[in-house]
């Protein structure tokens, strides 16, 4: 279903991370993952592009979603679907 690139700065221990991975691939999302718990330099990247400092940081397309609980209310609004489907 998802034609748009996915990109989510995560780290491993995050439940945040693992609930936003999750309902994506819930709607077939591929999912492009950069750990900054593996890639610190990668968190200042992520904080530079977003200006937040949590993880996870998420990207559809150009498109900054923001956080977990943003992912989860676009979802909630029925403004999830359009965005993964629309092509970048």
């Amino acid at each position: 279903m998802s034609a748009a690139r996915v990109l989510m700065y995560c780290t491993a221990s995050c439940p945040f991370c693992r609930s936003a991975e999750r309902l994506l691939a819930d709607k077939g999302a591929a999912i492009e993952k950069i750990r900054v718990d593996l890639e610190p330099a990668r968190r200042v990247e992520m904080t530079q592009r977003s200006g937040r400092r949590t993880v996870p940081q998420i990207w559809i397309g150009p498109r900054h979603i923001g956080g977990c609980d943003d992912l989860h209310a676009l979802d909630a609004e029925g403004k999830l679907d359009p965005l993964l489907e629309a092509s970048p």
